[in-house]
């Protein structure tokens, strides 16, 4: 495609490997199990239970060749499943009392895992609590004792703290456990979790005074970064820097508007986009093209009355 460098050389490279696990437990929600749980490895979901369907489900081909040479692996996380299930709604009905919460909807959230350095062995572990959307408890794996983030939260941390027992086997679990089995996934996981997948690359307008948006997509692992620059060096004004998006086939977006209302039409070759992902050498290098636009100005639209609207360019 005219104006975009694509890379050929690709350098692999050392990683840091994630195991994550999200708990949503719920009070006064419609439409919603008052139970959740997701597993992630490296930010792909590998893993759902919930208070309907009672049960721990694999959802990638290579959690599922894990789960036939580990039949006991789902029946663990059934388990832990059925117990985060008891716990969450005991500390839910506890936490509402307390409160003098006796109606409404209510949200509690809880965030653990380990990251695994696989160059230098270093390991991670984290463990966080959130209520109606706010912060709610920090595990500190340093001195292994609770913080609160709120006010709310300090007789929790009071109880918490003072369950050795239960401070013992998270630090066990945060500091072996964990890392054990993440290991072990991205293992299994190896040929889908450790691909490289370049994006495809796009110029994006909405209309000639519209800025002008440098788009990628379908790319992996989600350890990418993107930027404009002017006569080589990264430029940093009159941008709109977006987040890195999950699509729904597993691979990721992002996007970073560029504001050229002020910038003359011959200036335009002096800027180009710039993407890079961990673990390719090349960047892919976009350059700023009127050319290579893409644009829905000049189209037919469909109004929701079922009129047409004809996006006309400035001066037809």
């Amino acid at each position: 495609m005219p104006g975009i460098t694509v890379p050929i050389n690709l350098l692999c490279s050392a990683v840091k490997h994630s195991l994550k696990f999200f708990i949503t437990a719920t009070s006064g929600v419609t439409n919603l199990p008052e139970f959740v749980g997701l597993g992630m490895v490296d930010e792909v979901q590998v893993g759902y239970c919930d208070s309907n369907i009672k049960i721990a489900e694999p959802k990638q081909d290579w959690m599922r060749d894990f789960i036939k040479d580990n039949p006991q692996h789902r029946e663990l996380y059934t388990q832990k499943c059925f117990i985060n299930h008891q716990f969450f709604r005991t500390n839910l009905d506890d936490l509402k009392q307390r409160l003098n919460q006796t109606g409404g909807a209510h949200i509690l959230q809880r965030m653990t895992g380990c990251e695994w350095d696989d160059e230098t062995g270093e390991v991670t572990g984290f463990s966080q609590y959130g209520y109606d959307g706010e912060d709610f408890l920090v595990l500190d794996l340093q001195t292994m004792t609770w913080t609160a983030t709120t006010q709310q939260a300090f007789s929790t941390k009071l109880r918490w703290n003072a369950d050795k027992a239960r401070l013992e086997y998270d630090k066990y679990y945060f500091n072996h456990e964990c890392p054990h089995w993440l290991k072990e996934y991205v293992h299994y996981g190896r040929s889908s979790l450790q691909r490289t997948d370049l994006p495809s690359m796009s110029l994006l307008q909405k209309t000639p005074s519209s800025p002008v948006s440098c788009h990628a997509t379908g790319f992996y692992p989600d350890r990418a970064m993107m930027y404009w620059r002017k006569d080589g060096e990264e430029h940093h004004e009159d941008l709109d820097h977006g987040e890195i998006l999950p699509n729904h086939d597993g691979s990721f977006q992002i996007s970073v508007d560029l504001i050229l209302s002020s910038v003359a039409p011959e200036d335009w070759r002096r800027y180009d986009c710039v993407f890079h992902l961990s673990g390719v050498e090349d960047d892919i290098v976009t350059k700023l093209d009127k050319a290579q636009i893409r644009t829905n100005w000049g189209k037919t639209e469909i109004r929701c009355d079922g009129s047409l609207k004809t996006n006309a360019r400035p001066g037809s």
